[in-house]
């Protein structure tokens, strides 16, 4: 197995501590969420996306995409938050085959309980062991591992495949 592909040391050590971080932070913003706002952290993502709109609204797929999260557990999702008055989902007025889903006031006020214990929790455990110039490199080596990682969307958010006729 001496061909076998591997990673070395440091690379190993910058995975595992990636990992550890994303899921440490990702926990902790999920309680917050839930505490203050009875929010999943993928209901939060939604609303934060519709309210960052500048119309408030995006089609369906595209909030799949985003967030990348498979169609069918984004409709689940938008049904609860539909439920709750938060968003509203209806016909693409250029697509009659997509949906739009838009944010309400209530959603708004929602993401405004919620916001302030959110930006504190990232920055207390993201952002306040690192200087204003690690923060800066942290970005600068984050964007193109991500971007590189959106050429190539996971299963859930790459396009649905048209149907030849």
């Amino acid at each position: 197995m001496a061909d076998s592909p591997s990673l070395d040391p440091a690379q190993l050590g910058a995975y595992f501590a990636l990992i550890e971080v994303t899921s440490l932070l990702r926990h902790a913003v999920e309680q917050q969420l839930r505490e203050a706002g009875d929010l999943s952290y993928v209901q939060f993502q939604l609303l934060a996306t519709l309210g960052d709109a500048p119309t408030g609204s995006r089609r369906m797929t595209d909030l799949a995409d985003g967030v990348v999260y498979s169609r069918s557990a984004l409709t689940y999702q938008a049904g609860l938050l539909e439920k709750s008055g938060l968003i509203t989902r209806a016909p693409d007025p250029d697509d009659e085959r997509g949906t739009m889903v838009t944010i309400t006031d209530a959603g708004r006020e929602r993401l405004t309980q919620v916001f302030p214990g959110h930006i504190e929790i990232v920055k207390g455990l993201l952002f306040e062991p690192l200087s204003a110039d690690d923060v800066q490199t942290l970005a600068g080596l984050l964007t193109p591992v991500r971007d590189h990682m959106r050429a190539t969307p996971p299963r859930s958010a790459a396009p649905r495949r048209r149907k030849r006729t």
